[in-house]
């Protein structure tokens, strides 16, 4: 049994962190079995979880259900990225989340690089107080180091 995807817009989407759900709801899922169109219905699962940061799926063992008139058909989220075209549509709904995702964390990291290069910084002059005798400044600079490393 092969199907394709008919129709695959979220209902809605949410992103906590790096973790990304897309809630689908009746009309907005649909399949094409053999020359049948199938819409999706969430009886069972409604969602696909999908980790930004690895790019993986998490609930590959929900149970996602299709119905045309009296047919139902039910199907593992894993089955259904084995045998369809599901992937793909992925893809394009959540490659702009993955783009913000790198860019936060490439973000968090430069920041991170630039409070190193502070601390190191304050270290240094603090190392140039204590050469040169200057106990204001020693003071003055191992308070600010305290600080600076309480807030981070």
């Amino acid at each position: 049994m092969l199907l394709m995807i008919k129709m695959m817009k979220p209902f809605y989407t949410l992103q906590e962190g790096n973790d990304l759900k897309l809630v689908f709801a009746y009309q907005y899922f649909s399949v094409v079995k053999g020359t049948e169109v199938y819409q999706f219905i969430p009886v069972e699962s409604n969602e696909i979880r999908i980790n930004l940061k690895t790019k993986q799926i998490e609930n590959l063992t929900d149970i996602f259900v299709f119905q045309r008139g009296t047919r139902i058909f039910r199907i593992p989220l894993f089955q259904l990225l084995q045998i369809s075209d599901l992937i793909d549509h992925l893809k394009s709904i959540t490659t702009f989340y993955i783009q913000e995702a790198k860019t936060l964390a490439e973000a968090e990291s430069f920041n991170e690089e630039i409070f190193h290069l502070e601390i190191q910084n304050l270290q240094r002059l603090i190392d140039k107080a204590l050469s040169d005798g200057d106990r204001e400044m020693f003071m003055l600079l191992t308070d600010k180091l305290k600080a600076e490393e309480a807030a981070h």
